[in-house]
């Protein structure tokens, strides 16, 4: 048999299976778009469409085993295309300065920061002595003042405020979570913080948004008011997706449990709400011989699970999370109303290319990756175990119960690691413990609480929903206290993940022996992972502070300040400490090597007192300093040069290092400044080169 004649049969034997690798190719043309170091122009957008339209015609008149390839790679083109809208259509103005002055605005979201203080979304906004047509459509400041003063914040209300503003920040290091990506599909043209109270200047403006926050944040306000504490937290989190009412303590406790994902209105939420739902409606119908006889109940039912899904995301307020947990339900529930099977890789395949068509920046955030990677996993193993014995009926619950829950924390587990750089190691003890008592009880309550709340009762179901949450955080609270809870594990190479979910895909979706050569990827992306160093030297894209690497591990140059960079850069690093015992290496004994190789000025008197540097030195500096003969024979970034660069880092050492900023990861985006700012890598990396020759 020849080559040609085996590719053939091979490609027809994976017919009826191929659908699964459309949202693959789809995936792989938007993660193309994010990838690309410059702004793609409109030439390059008509050149990808033109070409997904060939190669879709090109399918019509292939042979049926070589007509799935044009199609995969149209579907690349599709994801390019669709992502590059996305981009465009977001697009709004970004300040790139420092501003403080007056605030006006309507508040549009609300929640709290890292620091635990109240933040609100503003849009509508008017800051002084700036154009309308430079100004931010969104602005997101955060409460720093005193909380009795001022007026209390209500959704819809136009506020003003005297306050700080910058634009969104990039990496906190090379290849970092970039954040100023984020903000642009967020539409936050700038965020800062206000010291002083707010003041209302206008009534509240409602339109059917605000109206439905309006809705939310009032729901929000009544469960907490029921149930006290963290439990009412958690329990408006799971109801309203307002997760302002939890302490840091309790978030601290679910993520060490690998708990966290039970706060968020994930598929699992939505999965429970619905199935109980449509069993609840179906019970209902079969107690009426007239509608279970004349009626397709199933498919009734289906349909008011979807209204009850539907009610459920307008009152959760919407967000990303949820509406992509929407759409993987209303796929299962209307598989069902036309007969076909509401669970099966078809079904979830369908759910992504809708949510990746909708969003497509969700793919590049572990939310959607997450979701995903457990569903088809979970659907998988399932549909592989459909002809398995399961053992007898008493025990069936029990092993689906862990069989899911051990499936879900393995295909969950590398992409937590990678975005998060933790491992709960007793997950999966915490969660066979936490999730069945979501679905018997948490759930159904809820669905109690908003079916007597008409009536004033809803305390009632508020009441039962609080004692689920309450033991659901005991477990949290006593695992997360447990020897050995958390674990943590260095950053990635960005390679890693990718080839991961492809390896994974090609297990599931290949139909013949080859797809346990998938196997094997997975296994090099776990070396890969292995073989990654972290960069020698950090330093924030601010000058604030500058991390290099000991043998204890990293030594950060300040104990204080700059709380949130020092904080990820230890998580990149795998290292569990906090910043303070990270800044006492700085002067350990390991650490003496960087005495007068690394220089860090740091303020006002710091930077006065500076006076000149040596041949082979790395000045960092918060300020501006002169360059002149003094500083010639050193690298020198100050608060003028990072700010063109962006966060630095020096990876490798002797002969072989090298300087990695962050603009030569992200490129020349639009998020990213898209011309504003000059990058002067190629200096930097030949001064890096000299100071490699002379520290080695």
């Amino acid at each position: 048999m020849g080559l040609g004649m085996a590719f053939r049969q091979m490609m027809l034997h994976q017919r009826g299976g191929l659908f699964g690798w459309l949202p693959v190719g789809m995936a792989t043309g938007i993660a193309l778009y994010f990838g690309v170091r410059f702004e793609p122009s409109l030439a390059v957008f008509v050149g990808v469409v033109v070409a997904g339209l060939t190669l879709i015609c090109a399918a019509r008149v292939l042979d049926e085993s070589l007509s799935p390839i044009p199609v995969f790679f149209a579907m690349v083109a599709l994801g390019f295309a669709l992502a590059g809208w996305r981009a465009h259509s977001v697009a709004g103005p970004v300040i790139d300065w420092r501003y403080y002055g007056p605030i006006e605005g309507r508040i549009v979201g609300m929640d709290r920061s890292g620091s635990d203080a109240v933040r609100l979304t503003l849009d509508r906004v008017k800051l002084d002595r700036v154009a309308p047509q430079d100004t931010p459509r969104r602005v997101r400041i955060s409460l720093h003042g005193d909380p009795d003063l001022g007026v209390a914040p209500v959704p819809g209300l136009r506020i003003m405020t005297t306050g700080h503003l910058s634009p969104p920040g990039g990496p906190v290091e090379p290849g970092g979570f970039d954040f100023q990506r984020h903000a642009w599909f967020a539409q936050l043209g700038a965020v800062g913080y206000v010291r002083v109270p707010i003041l209302a200047i206008a009534a509240a403006e409602f339109d059917m948004a605000q109206m439905i926050f309006r809705i939310w944040m009032t729901a929000s306000a009544r469960v907490r008011d029921v149930l006290p504490g963290d439990i009412g937290g958690f329990a408006a989190a799971v109801t309203t997706g307002d997760r302002s009412g939890i302490s840091q303590a309790g978030l601290e406790a679910l993520r060490a449990s690998n708990t966290a994902h039970l706060l968020a209105i994930s598929g699992l939420h939505m999965g429970l709400l619905s199935g109980f739902v449509f069993g609840l409606l179906r019970l209902c119908f079969a107690l009426i011989p007239a509608v279970a006889l004349r009626w397709p109940a199933r498919k009734l039912a289906a349909g008011g699970a979807l209204v009850a899904a539907s009610v459920y995301l307008a009152l959760s307020g919407g967000n990303v999370a949820t509406e992509r947990a929407f759409v993987m339900v209303a796929v299962a529930l209307c598989a069902v109303m036309v007969d076909r099977r509401a669970l099966s890789l078809r079904a979830v395949a369908m759910a992504a290319m809708i949510v990746l068509a909708l969003r497509p920046e969700a793919l590049m955030g572990p939310g959607f990756q997450m979701s995903f990677a457990a569903t088809t996993a979970l659907v998988a193993v399932f549909g592989w175990m459909r002809d398995v014995p399961r053992g007898p009926k008493w025990a069936q619950p029990l092993i689906g119960l862990i069989v899911s829950s051990s499936v879900a924390g393995l295909a969950t587990a590398p992409i937590g690691a990678a975005h998060f750089n933790a491992v709960a190691h007793y997950g999966l003890l915490a969660n066979l413990f936490s999730v069945p008592l979501m679905g018997v009880l948490v759930i159904p309550a809820a669905v109690l609480a908003l079916l007597l709340s008409p009536f004033g009762l809803e305390a009632v179901g508020l009441w039962l929903m609080g004692g689920g949450l309450a033991w659901i955080l005991w477990v949290a609270e006593t695992v997360s206290g447990l020897d050995g809870a958390r674990g943590y594990v260095p950053g990635p190479n960005p390679w890693v993940l990718p080839m991961m979910a492809l390896g994974a895909f090609f297990v599931i979706l290949w139909r013949a022996k080859m797809r346990f050569a998938g196997v094997a990827v997975i296994g090099g992306a776990l070396a890969l992972w292995q073989t990654g160093d972290r960069p020698a030297i950090l330093i924030a894209d601010t000058g604030a502070l500058v991390g290099v690497m000991t043998a204890q591990g990293r030594a950060l140059s300040k104990e204080k300040g700059a709380g949130f960079v020092a904080r990820n850069w230890l998580e990149n690093d795998g290292d569990g400490v906090d910043q303070a015992l990270a800044a006492g290496r700085w002067q350990s004994g390991d650490a003496e090597w960087l005495d007068g190789r690394v220089v860090h000025l740091s303020g006002k008197r710091a930077l006065a007192g500076f006076s000149g540097c040596t041949p082979g030195q790395i000045v960092v500096a918060n300020g501006k300093i002169a360059r002149d003969a003094l500083t010639i024979d050193c690298l020198l970034l100050d608060a003028t040069t990072l700010r063109k660069t962006g966060a630095v880092a020096v990876i490798g050492e002797g002969a072989d290092a090298r300087l990695v900023t962050s603009r030569d990861i992200t490129g020349d985006r639009m998020w990213s400044g898209w011309g504003k700012h000059s990058n002067p890598a190629l200096t930097l990396d030949a001064k890096a080169r000299r100071l490699a020759q002379k520290t080695k």
